[in-house]
């Protein structure tokens, strides 16, 4: 590991000001990824600004009904939130399934959406990776890629997002809020991260210094119905083959009302569904509409030598959601805890 300096914010606006004072900083919260990273000499930061300390740990309502969630909030603390659990279950269930409760205790809400790619090749520093260093290639593209992108890779990078968590918010239509030199802005969760294109080095579309300091998200839909599903290598904590979140309605007259759909372990960022919701709205709630409109959407698919099995996985993983959510919105709606298939 290099030598660097380290330094304590005290206030989201002074940590934001000292990044602007180093421009080769990191903020550091739990350190769960970047302090790894920076062991194997991925990351390479000269000055880290500590941002642990900063009073970004409420979760709150928000003014539309929803909830707003500070970026410093552990991921054990926001998985077992009452108002998470109630309202938005598939966020419970994706950060339950997303890594061990001594991880969960120190991970937080800004830093599980910046954790970057566990391709093996990115964390070999001996290895070309045009993510690590642009330029070199990608070793993943011809080697060992059976875990990596079948949905919007380019030629310069395969690799895929990791986070569970993120994928619940992407299909929440939940937004990021940043802090910049430039003030505040918000983006929408599903566009935070990005499709590698020419540049795979920029993993989100953060600015120079910006600190995420918030999460919102909106009040869930009238009867909508929501869970995460992920399948992975062993039932112990692993990352994704593929995953997915759903946000379901079914009208009165049987009919799809709303959709939402998320899929993580397939793309170098969570993949918002658009044309699977767009082939839903107003179709029979059933099998067959949920398969073809999952169909629909794998189309984009490109598997590599190794991971052509991720696409039947994500489509049956898809439709037996679904068809779950709309079995279950039939039933009288209980409570829904962290478990739970579905909930309100």
């Amino acid at each position: 590991m290099r030598p660097f300096t380290f330094e304590r914010a005290t206030s989201p606006e002074q940590a934001v000001s000292a990044y602007a004072a180093q421009p080769h900083a990191r903020y550091l919260a739990g350190g769960t990824n970047l302090v790894d990273l920076m062991k194997l000499g991925v990351e390479t930061p000269e000055h880290l600004i500590d941002v642990s300390r900063l009073p970004l740990t409420d979760i709150e309502p928000a003014q539309d009904g929803g909830l707003r969630v500070g970026a410093n909030v552990r991921n054990s603390d926001l998985a077992a939130h009452p108002a998470v659990c109630r309202g938005y279950p598939a966020l419970s269930q994706a950060l339950l399934a997303g890594a061990s409760g001594q991880l969960r205790n120190v991970a937080t809400t800004g830093g599980n959406l910046l954790q970057r790619t566990r391709c093996p090749y990115f964390q070999d520093v001996s290895a070309p990776c045009n993510k690590r260093e642009p330029g070199t290639g990608c070793s993943a593209r011809d080697g060992v890629n059976r875990d990596m992108a079948v949905l919007g890779h380019s030629p310069q990078c395969v690799a895929t997002h990791p986070s569970d968590m993120a994928v619940a918010l992407s299909a929440y239509d939940a937004e990021v809020e940043l802090l910049g030199p430039e003030g505040v802005r918000t983006v929408p969760a599903a566009e935070f991260h990005r499709l590698p294109g020419d540049t795979p080095q920029q993993d989100t579309v953060l600015r120079p210094g910006e600190l995420i300091s918030h999460v919102t998200l909106p009040a869930p839909p009238p009867g909508a119905r929501a869970a995460y599903r992920k399948a992975r290598d062993r039932a112990s904590y692993a990352f994704a083959l593929a995953s997915v979140a759903a946000v379901l309605v079914v009208d009165d007259d049987g009919t799809v009302g709303h959709a939402a759909l998320a899929f993580g372990g397939l793309a170098h960022r969570p993949w918002r569904a658009r044309t699977a919701e767009e082939a839903l709205r107003g179709a029979p709630a059933g099998a067959d509409a949920f398969r073809s409109a999952v169909d629909a959407e794998l189309e984009a698919a490109r598997p590599l030598s190794d991971n052509g099995f991720k696409v039947p996985l994500a489509r049956n993983l898809a439709v037996h959601l679904l068809t779950l959510l709309a079995d279950s919105s039939t039933a009288t709606a209980g409570p829904a805890g962290p478990h739970s298939p579905a909930g309100t």
